[in-house]
């Protein structure tokens, strides 16, 4: 997946379908010159309905969609005809998007799940014909309703990666690096700030044939949640994973203020994330003797559960992913 191709924001201007028009008519033919009322009703207008795909990871496709029309219902005719309903418009998403309303902000859908089909935006109902409107008393109804008009506005359509386990860390941290060695993912790696600019998703093998996801995420900094640095377009993204892997330098000068800053800047954006379950790794560590680990296990939180790690020399990684699945499945236990 390219990274300049990772589009997880698209604003839309939608249009469902009007619905078409109930027909005032009445029959005629050689035999007949003044039957009673044959107006058929019209079609529904078309629905914009949003699928989830689980080979999509980017809403990059949409990017040149800006103008998204469902067609009209048909009208209704003679013969007590009803008129086609209007083509829907199928709007294939990733797993994992939000889609709201630009104005009001509020969330309309969330698709979670491969093939789910949500009606986004229904199509206007068809208008009744006049056959529909004859009574005893009213024999001839010369009226028929016109259809419903469909429903339009900018909408917003957001991506929330979908993963078991994210990674949270300062930049620099090695997110990356980690990622590249426990999955066949292969993101950017460069001893500098923000290699990481999107999201990269990778599957980690474990024992007996099973797996699960983990996502390297853009590096947290302080004031993220302010929308400093990356900001909301990270945090945005480790709203939905299980477990946050938080990733911890041996070489950082406090480890103790750095887990604390990572910490406040989750609640900041949204106190819920601290409801998820949390597991500190201190990278690098093929650095320090035991006598270093000592010391910095004392400063970590003592609820937490920690490891140290070393992706370099593939050290303590077997630990870590036997924390993480034990930790994913706890609960199922």
């Amino acid at each position: 997946m390219e990274r300049t191709n990772f589009i997880d924001h698209i604003r839309v201007f939608c249009r469902s379908g009007h619905g078409g028009a109930g027909a005032r008519h009445f029959m005629r033919n050689k035999l007949t010159a003044k039957g009673g009322p044959d107006g058929g009703d019209g079609g529904r207008g078309g629905h914009i309905i949003l699928r989830g795909n689980a080979q999509l990871w980017t809403l990059l496709h949409l990017r040149y969609h800006k103008n998204i029309l469902a067609e009209n219902g048909e009208g209704g005719s003679k013969n007590n005809s009803t008129g086609r309903d209007g083509k829907d418009v199928i709007i294939e998403v990733p797993l994992g998007t939000v889609a709201k309303d630009e104005e009001t902000g509020e969330i309309e859908a969330e698709i979670l799940e491969d093939g789910q089909e949500i009606i986004w935006m229904k199509g206007g109902r068809g208008g009744l014909g006049n056959s529909n409107f004859a009574t005893p008393t009213n024999q001839v109804p010369d009226h028929a309703q016109p259809g419903e008009e469909g429903v339009e506005g900018w909408k917003v359509l957001e991506l929330k990666v979908l993963a078991d386990v994210g990674l949270v860390g300062f930049p620099n941290a090695g997110k990356s690096t980690l990622l590249s060695v426990i999955t066949a993912a292969k993101p950017k790696i460069a001893n500098y700030a923000f290699t990481t600019l999107t999201p990269q998703l990778g599957m980690v093998e474990y024992r007996d044939g099973k797996s699960f996801c983990i996502a390297d995420l853009p590096g947290i900094i302080e004031g993220a949640a302010e929308g400093k640095g990356l900001g909301h377009r990270f945090l945005r993204h480790i709203e939905r994973n299980a477990i946050l892997l938080f990733l911890i330098p041996a070489d950082s000068e406090d480890h103790k203020k750095e887990f604390a800053i990572l910490r406040n800047e989750l609640e900041e954006y949204n106190p819920d994330m601290l409801q998820k379950d949390f597991v500190i790794a201190i990278s690098k560590s093929d650095m320090l003797d035991d006598e270093l680990k000592t010391e910095i296990a004392k400063e970590l939180p003592k609820d937490i559960p920690h490891v140290f790690i070393s992706s370099v020399v593939n050290k303590g990684l077997t630990e870590l992913k036997d924390l993480l699945w034990k930790t994913l499945n706890k609960k199922i236990d």
